[in-house]
């Protein structure tokens, strides 16, 4: 609410926006220590989006093109919560990914895959008055990237926070339980505490899935305390 007093969010959560590993990091973080901008009432009411332009099947993934998207169906249900499990309604929860294939359907994707033409790997929800969001779409592949010698991402998926105004993001990522790739990811492992990165695992959950149609994992996001879900650029 407007006026709240935030906690920071304890250092060993969030990623550090230098981490040696993730060749990126050391060219684009920042070199001078950052400058903090009290929030007012405008910038924690505002801008806003308006919550008619989102739309049930806009957590739907499959449904974009002429026909079904290639790959394995999966359904990602959970829940956005506070510290003390009490639900955030009505956020907007958006996601993009690769395609089965591991390749993301944009112009500077040169990953030598195919691309879907019935799937774009982006959706949005809005969350319920428990906190609950749910997407329909294909479990994303593996991909390489040029981070070091023979680097491969592991499967995963973008998921990005709005809370009631634009200034208000967090952006986060999901990953596959039993992935071989996770142990050699810098990304993944830049998260300090081994707890923290636990909790970028999701749940594979059978009462989630659908009956010859698509398999369950659910993925639970903790904003803030120290159960929280690791986010990217938290710091300041």
């Amino acid at each position: 609410m407007p006026g709240a007093n935030y906690r920071r969010p304890r250092d060993d959560i969030h990623p550090p926006l230098d981490f040696p590993g993730y060749r990126g990091t050391s060219l684009r973080h920042p070199r001078q220590p950052l400058v903090i901008v009290p929030q007012t009432i405008s910038e924690l009411t505002g801008p806003v989006y308006g919550h008619a332009s989102v739309t049930d099947g806009d957590r739907d993934l499959t449904n974009r093109g002429r026909g079904e998207p290639i790959g394995e169906r999966i359904i990602v249900e959970g829940r956005v919560i506070d510290e003390d499990g009490r639900p955030v309604r009505d956020s907007l929860v958006e996601l993009w990914q690769a395609n089965a294939a591991g390749r993301y359907a944009h112009r500077v994707d040169r990953h030598d895959a195919p691309l879907d033409p019935n799937f774009t790997g982006a959706g949005r929800a809005m969350t319920d008055a428990e906190g609950n969001y749910r997407f329909l779409t294909i479990k994303p592949g593996a991909y390489p990237w040029l981070n070091h010698s023979n680097a491969w991402r592991p499967a995963h998926i973008h998921f990005s926070l709005w809370g009631p105004s634009f200034l208000t993001r967090l952006v986060t990522q999901m990953y596959f339980p039993g992935d071989p790739l996770l142990a050699l990811d810098p990304i993944y492992n830049s998260v300090p505490d081994p707890r923290g990165r636990e909790r970028l695992i999701a749940n594979f959950d059978l009462s989630l899935t659908e009956p010859e149609r698509a398999l369950g994992y659910r993925f639970d996001i903790v904003l803030r305390g120290r159960h929280a879900t690791p986010m990217e650029a938290r710091h300041g």
